[in-house]
């Protein structure tokens, strides 16, 4: 034992002066590494032990998830992965500084990461601790590639997250930044703030629909900023909060055309609900991709990544100047060990947080992706029609249309298994009237509770609301002339699929239709919330997209 202490303290005692982050940080309890590293977001309730999502940082088997539009619980099998990645880390880090150890694990991930999405090697990954960081990223790679500072045009303001408001001006979107230093909320980051243009994608006429002019928007959009003399950073949708997808296929073809070189678009594909042969299409066309493994694929939140195509990358590591601001939002270890000029101006600063939480998101998106690609879009269509079909036949609940820009219809084979939904929002009625802002969110809450004892009836009815489950959490939506509303979401997910499936198809049946019964359940639940009244009962505590 005092010879491995000895090693221990050498190793830690050789470790480079500039960091904040020694072998000693590796024995923090596993719970709280895994809500490191991010924005006060992922701070636990004293209380509930829950961040502002509702979610535990270890395994809750007992409570069902259909949240993955938002977050979802760790899986015991993610758990473990994170579990055994810090292991063999501190093996490692027995031989070589910390910051060595740890920089080749990063690289092996973003190998394992392009392996499972079927990308090319000469895809880089960018990692950060959320997709809303991710997005400071792509502003700061933008501006080099360009040139000059960008305009950025962000389509779905309305439907994506909600730093997205901030980081679209090089703002900060948080009163603190992951790497733990504090800022001003909506404060400029230095050398990154600039302008930006909302492209809402809801129609302004009453009801819940996208808007059918839609690529008119954004390519009027470019015309104005562009005629002003500023290139565009063109942030695109591939499924928003409410499963939209805009601009088309055709848009883009004519974007390219008329604006080379004066516009660089990036996707927001955070949701992750894109088939793998669109998402190398749009690399293909030279676009930056923000995704998650903390959404569709069900990894902890949070954990995010910024794809770049290599034409791009090669222009990124020559450029001379580089805004101040970033180095609050990335370290050394989250660029790619090829980007030696961009990386050597970064601290050593491994943000172990960050790196379990997509190490428990490549434990998911590998699981889901070992599923027979047959069984994977059958029983998202399965999923699809019975959802669709359970919130028809209710009276108080009202689906919100989830269809994607259909002037893509002709594409939808790189949409794969995505050609259904795996986000169902709706709205909640009393007396066919939308409840209000308030009740939606009460329901939200009183779902992940055991509502039993606040729950008069039958034995029927108190297990039905002793149930615990996570949702989507609501969506504020904002109506021309009329009260705003907000939409709950049913969201299917990867996890779903990894434990339904089964070489023996008998059971693969039972398990699917058991997820069928589940839904139906927490449908249940929010019919008697609904009736009874009884979500008021809940204190407000969590955080809410509302």
């Amino acid at each position: 034992m005092s010879g491995g202490a000895s090693r221990w303290s050498e190793r830690e005692r050789a470790s480079d002066g500039g960091s904040r982050y020694r072998l000693r940080d590796l024995f923090t309890p596993l719970d709280t590494l895994l809500g490191s590293g991010g924005d006060p977001r992922l701070a636990l309730d004293p209380e509930d032990r829950v961040n502002a999502y509702g979610c535990a940082a270890s395994p809750e088997p007992e409570i069902w998830n259909f949240a993955s539009a938002t977050a979802s619980t760790i899986s015991r099998a993610a758990y473990d992965r994170a579990a055994l990645a810090r292991e063999e880390l501190m093996h490692k880090c027995l031989f070589d500084e910390v910051e060595v150890a740890f920089d080749a694990r990063c690289e092996d991930m973003r190998d394992e990461l392009r392996g499972h999405l079927q990308l090319s090697p000469r895809v880089d990954v960018v990692f950060s601790p959320s997709g809303t960081d991710s997005q400071l990223h792509a502003l700061l790679l933008a501006r080099t590639i360009l040139g000059a500072r960008p305009v950025t045009i962000v389509v779905g303001a309305d439907q994506t997250g909600s730093g997205t408001t901030h980081t679209a001006r090089g703002h900060h979107f948080s009163s603190m930044t992951a790497s733990g230093v504090a800022v001003r909320k909506d404060g400029a980051v230095p050398g990154l703030a600039g302008t930006s243009v909302a492209l809402p994608l809801r129609e302004a006429a009453p009801g819940i629909a996208m808007r059918a002019d839609a690529d008119a928007a954004v390519l009027h959009a470019l015309e104005a900023t562009i005629a002003q003399g500023a290139p565009v950073l063109l942030q695109i949708m591939d499924c928003s909060k409410l499963g939209w997808r805009a601009p088309s296929a055709a848009c883009l073809d004519e974007i390219a055309r008329r604006w080379p070189r004066q516009v660089q678009i990036v996707v927001d594909a955070c949701q992750a609900r894109l088939g793998r042969r669109r998402l190398r299409s749009y690399l293909d066309r030279g676009y930056m991709v923000l995704i998650t493994g903390s959404k569709f694929f069900g990894g902890p939140a949070f954990s995010g990544a910024l794809l770049v195509p290599k034409g791009l990358s090669r222009s990124l590591d020559r450029g001379k100047e580089i805004a101040p601001g970033i180095f609050d939002y990335a370290g050394r270890c989250d660029w790619p060990v090829a980007w030696t000029a961009l990386r050597s101006r970064f601290e050593r600063r491994p943000n172990f947080g960050q790196w379990l939480r997509w190490e428990a998101a490549l434990a998911e998106i590998g699981s889901y992706y070992a599923v027979p690609a047959v069984f994977r879009a059958e029983m998202l269509a399965e999923l699809a029609a019975g959802i669709d079909g359970m919130l028809a036949l209710s009276p108080s609940l009202r689906s919100v249309p989830t269809a994607v820009n259909l002037a893509d219809a002709d594409d939808d084979a790189d949409d794969e298994e995505f050609a259904r939904a795996t986000i169902f929002p709706f709205t909640l009625l009393r007396d066919g009237k939308p409840v209000s802002i308030a009740e939606t969110r009460a329901v939200h809450r009183a779902l992940a509770r055991d509502m039993s004892k606040e729950i008069s009836g039958s034995t029927a009815d108190r297990d039905v609301a002793a149930q615990r489950s996570l949702i989507g959490q609501p969506v504020r939506l904002e109506r021309q002339d009329e009260t705003p509303q907000a939409v709950l979401r049913l969201c299917v997910g990867a996890r779903l699929v990894t434990e339904a499936w089964s070489p023996d198809m008998a059971k693969a049946r039972r398990n699917v239709q058991q997820v069928l019964d589940r839904i139906a359940h927490v449908l249940v639940k929010i019919e008697l919330l609904l009736d009874r009244g009884a979500a008021a009962a809940v204190p407000v505590k969590s955080a809410s997209e509302v």
